[in-house]
C-alpha cells in the first residue's frame, strides 16, 4: 500500500482551514486552495464582509492569487479545490482558468453552478464531488445556526 500526502482529502483539510479562517472573521465559512503539482500555490477564504465586495469569494480571491503566482492568465494544469460548491460566478471565472479539476466538498443546492449544469465549466475540466462534504457542510450549518441564536 503507498500513501500519499497529496490526496484530495489533504488539500480539501487546507481548503477547510481556510474556511476557519473566514468564520473566525464574521465571513460564509468558505475556502478554497489552488494546486498545481501537487503544490498549493495560492489560498483563500471568503472576504465579502471585510471587503465590503459581493464577489470577494474564496475562489475568485484564490484563482486570482494563483494567476498571479503562475504570471498567466490560464491554469489548465490547476486543480481548485472549494469547500463549497462553486456559484455561477466562480464557476464561469473557473472556466475563463481553464482549470484541469474541480474539487469541492458540500452541494450548494441553492446557487451552486450545477444547478445549470457542468457545461459553466471548461469542457476539459474534470469535477469531483462530495470530498470531505460532512466537515464542509458541518461548517457552514453551524455558521448558520449561530447567526440564527444571535439574531433571536
Amino acid at each position: 500500500m503507498t500513501l500519499s500526502l497529496y490526496t484530495h482529502e489533504h488539500f480539501m483539510k487546507e481548503a477547510l482551514k481556510e474556511a476557519v479562517k473566514g468564520k473566525e472573521e464574521g465571513e460564509i465559512p468558505v475556502g478554497a486552495v489552488v494546486v498545481c503539482q501537487k503544490r498549493i500555490i495560492a489560498r483563500a477564504c471568503n472576504q465579502t464582509e471585510k471587503l465590503n465586495d459581493a464577489t470577494a469569494h474564496a475562489e475568485m480571491i484564490a484563482l486570482t492569487s494563483a494567476f498571479n503566482y503562475m504570471g498567466t492568465k490560464y491554469l489548465p494544469d490547476c486543480t481548485l479545490y472549494v469547500t463549497l460548491e462553486p456559484c455561477v460566478m466562480c464557476a464561469g471565472a473557473g472556466f475563463w482558468a481553464q482549470l484541469e479539476k474541480v474539487v469541492y466538498g458540500a452541494s450548494d443546492n441553492r446557487r451552486g453552478f450545477d444547478l445549470i449544469g457542468p457545461q459553466i465549466l471548461h469542457p476539459k475540466t474534470e469535477i469531483i464531488k462530495g470530498v470531505m462534504a460532512r466537515e464542509s457542510k458541518e461548517l457552514i450549518d453551524d455558521f448558520f445556526r449561530e447567526i440564527r441564536k444571535k439574531n433571536n
